[in-house]
């Protein structure tokens, strides 16, 4: 699970500019957790990566860091919220990883992402679409200032579980107690090729932490992390 909710810190900061948002949130009835990302860009502006819910305190903690101006469904799983905020911040344009918009076609989607960044965000926030895993469709991001990788679903760290079910689930995958990619992650990687040299690329980013939507954020030693998470796809022959 995420770092417990704290009603009284709705934003968390991990460094200049870079935020996070911890929230309970549940999945096929288990209490997975998740986090939303912030970064303000250079011009002022609120990138918004994996939204949360935004009640009342979410919004006056997003509206005092900055304008949300770019909202980010970052793959085909992390859409739940993401429509209320083009509708609230109606400045905002609404980014999405391929596919989001034949799940969800009630999502008002500006653009859909790939391995180039935005105008917005580029020079700041690098990405690429992690290839071979077409389930999930994720866009990776990296915040170069604060050498930031930005995952969501294909890597978790959850430490501690809030109840069995949770315990189960991340105990059966491989994944409980350690940041790692599991036994589902290799069921949906479809092209091991592919999914190899996305990964290879990501790894050779200037990145240190390491930020997942699920799980503890990983503070230090990111690429090394990294690497151990993927060694069954790394060190695969196909």
């Amino acid at each position: 699970m995420t770092r417990a909710y704290n009603e009284d810190e709705m934003l968390r900061q991990l460094a200049q500019d870079l935020w996070v948002a911890e929230r309970p949130q549940r999945a096929f009835g288990i209490e997975m957790g998740t986090r939303m990302t912030v970064v303000r860009l250079a011009d002022g502006t609120l990138f918004v990566h994996s939204p949360v819910a935004l009640d009342r305190a979410t919004r006056l903690a997003l509206d005092a860091l900055g304008p949300v101006r770019h909202v980010v469904a970052p793959n085909r799983f992390h859409h739940l919220h993401a429509g209320v905020y083009p509708v609230v911040y109606l400045d905002a344009r609404f980014y999405a990883a391929p596919g989001v918009g034949e799940k969800r076609p009630d999502l008002p989607i500006d653009e859909v992402l790939g391995d180039t960044a935005p105008s917005a965000w580029a020079g700041q926030i690098d990405q690429t679409l992690l290839r071979g895993m077409p389930l999930t469709n994720e866009i990776v991001f990296l915040h170069r200032t604060t050498r930031t990788l930005v995952l969501t679903d294909i890597a978790t760290n959850v430490r501690a579980a809030p109840g069995l079910d949770t315990w189960l689930l991340f105990s059966v995958n491989g994944t409980y107690g350690r940041f790692a990619a599991g036994w589902i992650e290799r069921l949906l990687t479809r092209d091991w090729g592919a999914a190899r040299a996305s990964l290879e690329h990501v790894l050779a980013w200037d990145f240190d932490r390491i930020i997942v939507a699920h799980g503890d954020v990983v503070d230090h030693g990111g690429p090394a992390a990294l690497r151990t998470a993927f060694d069954w796809l790394l060190s695969a022959h196909r």
